[in-house]
């Protein structure tokens, strides 16, 4: 009875050399890609794509006719990260570097999604490159690369990656790489909240920062940080800061700041709102003592902000609960404030 034969494996790195010299090469290629902004020109070889990647099959289809086709356009990704991703393909294995090796001048973050002028007053840093790369595994559905990336990513994050992970994170609902991020984030607050990273996170990813009990960080730097958040969106949607600022300003725990902290809130709110107003003529209990605003829809004084109006009624009542939408807990670096010690009491 002839015996099975023996599968002998040939040395792996000559292999993926000779398949590493047909990347991007034009001799031989029958597919060629015009990729990014820059528009620039990467060749292909459409049976080992196909072969490789259930995209690139549904994209490129049967070969039709003899020649070179039309380019294929992908905008979308830089043409680094492309390149990446098809050394991915041809060898299995791939190149990931931190930053990008020729910056390819991204820089509106998630902000750059929701149109506007494009306006953004900062420097363009390099880009991310393995971020880049893990934005192509998922969407290409490259599941193998995209673990690959996400290891790598957990290796070298830093206060300056940071934020821009978890905005990528938040984007494909990659949730173990997200709590990675916002781990990070708690441990190194005060830093995070400094990078442009920060200033460039979409309402969807800030949030999971803001209802953190872990942050590093005293709530009148977390509004301050809010703030300059939310003029970079505001500049860049041209929409107004309040706007912009709505679906995130509620998570701030402004109970926690003192009555002089509160009040210049309040005076610099009205110079450029950053809380918004609440809808006239909403009922509301009014509360005395100093700083306590009435409501304009009796008295015909400025209409107030609620989420402010119930940070002032804790401190009227002397009770953290009294105050149903503003929450009383203190964060991991909240620095002590006098009237913390009440906030915590029940409300008989």
């Amino acid at each position: 009875m002839e015996t099975p034969g023996l599968v002998v494996q040939g040395e792996a790195a000559s292999f993926s050399t000779a398949l590493r010299s047909l990347l991007n090469n034009p001799q031989y290629s029958d597919v060629c890609f015009v990729v990014g902004q820059e528009r620039q020109e990467v060749f292909a070889h459409r049976c080992l794509l196909a072969c490789r990647c259930n995209f690139f099959r549904g994209l490129l289809g049967p070969k039709l006719g003899p020649g070179m086709p039309s380019p294929v356009v992908l905008s979308t990704v830089p043409a680094e990260a492309f390149l990446a991703v098809l050394e991915f393909l041809y060898t299995n294995s791939v190149r990931l570097h931190r930053h990008s090796v020729s910056p390819s001048g991204m820089g509106l973050g998630a902000w750059g999604a929701g149109g506007g002028a494009g306006k953004l007053p900062l420097p363009q840093p390099p880009t991310l490159q393995v971020l880049e790369v893990l934005t192509a595994a998922v969407e290409y559905g490259l599941e193998e690369l995209r673990a690959l990336c996400l290891e790598f990513v957990v290796k070298v994050m830093d206060v300056e990656m940071v934020c821009e992970a978890l905005q990528v994170a938040v984007t494909f609902g990659l949730g173990a790489l997200q709590e990675r991020c916002v781990a990070f984030i708690e441990a190194h607050s005060r830093e995070a909240l400094r990078t442009r990273g920060f200033l460039e996170l979409s309402a969807p990813a800030l949030l999971p920062l803001l209802r953190s009990d872990r942050l590093c960080v005293d709530e009148a730097e977390l509004v301050l940080a809010a703030r300059s958040w939310a003029r970079v969106g505001a500049a860049v949607l041209e929409r107004p800061v309040a706007e912009v600022a709505a679906p995130v300003v509620r998570e701030l725990r402004l109970a926690l700041l003192a009555p002089a902290e509160l009040s210049a809130l309040e005076e610099q709110n009205q110079r450029e709102p950053l809380i918004p107003v609440r809808t006239r003529g909403m009922p509301r209990a009014r509360v005395g003592g100093r700083g306590c605003p009435t409501d304009s829809a009796v008295t015909g004084l400025p209409l107030q902000v609620e989420q402010i109006v119930e940070a002032w009624k804790c401190h009227a009542l002397r009770r953290g609960d009294a105050t149903r939408g503003a929450p009383c807990r203190r964060r991991r670096g909240t620095l002590p404030r006098e009237h913390h010690g009440f906030l915590d009491l029940p409300l008989k």
